[in-house]
């Protein structure tokens, strides 16, 4: 994503839960010097939101694109086996964090030009479309963070904001694995064509990378 918007000019924050061990991504910052800009976040602990927040005070940021996410269910034995704690982190992360995000940074996408907010979840967040069980932690996270961002587009449409939900697709990712079906550029282009052409209209939708909606 970083990659991507910076090698079409745009200026790009990029958070990092340790930007100190994160090569790749200085790597860009090196290739790209006036247009990334890396800041150490690690979205579970938010006073460290509040914290980047204050620190970006003074910006408009345009699209908002909540990232990060973690998949406890790898270490699943299933059913009779959940681990509760890794189900209150998985919400800490993939549900609360994202309207952290969005509560804090409020200002500065309401100053902004497009005032899009992307929130990547996850097709295993569809009801609808869940027909294997399993991964209830995750599922769960993932369900939740689209009910959460459907009342942010309500809550936020009176300031012209556009909140969204999009599914990346099976991306060859450290999460993903090997045996994924796509890679993460093809994802990424898919992705930023969608943002491109979001209009308010589209707010409150849940979306796959390719451009489908998805059913709750």
């Amino acid at each position: 994503i970083t990659k991507q918007y910076a090698a079409e000019g745009w200026r790009v924050f990029a958070c990092s839960r340790s930007p100190g061990k994160s090569d790749a991504l200085n790597s860009l910052a090196e290739q790209f010097p006036n247009q990334i800009e890396i800041h150490a976040l690690d979205v579970a602990d938010h006073s460290q939101i509040e914290c980047l927040a204050q620190t970006l005070a003074n910006e408009s940021i345009d699209i908002l694109i909540n990232n990060a996410g973690i998949f406890p269910d790898h270490n699943s034995r299933g059913f009779g086996h959940t681990n509760y704690s890794d189900w209150m982190q998985a919400f800490r992360v993939n549900t609360m964090a994202p309207l952290k995000m969005v509560e804090e940074f409020s200002k500065q996408i309401c100053r902004s030009k497009d005032k899009v907010i992307v929130t990547i979840s996850s097709s295993m967040g569809s009801i609808a479309e869940n027909r294997n069980g399993g991964s209830n932690i995750y599922r769960s996270s993932k369900a939740a963070v689209n009910m959460v961002m459907k009342g942010i587009a309500i809550d936020l449409k009176p300031n012209g904001i556009i909140a969204v939900v999009l599914n990346p697709g099976w991306v060859r990712t450290d999460m993903g694995g090997e045996d994924a079906r796509i890679f993460a550029e093809e994802s990424v282009v898919g992705m930023r064509k969608l943002i491109g052409g979001l209009s308010l209209v589209d707010s409150g939708k849940f979306f796959d990378y390719d451009g489908r909606s998805i059913s709750w």
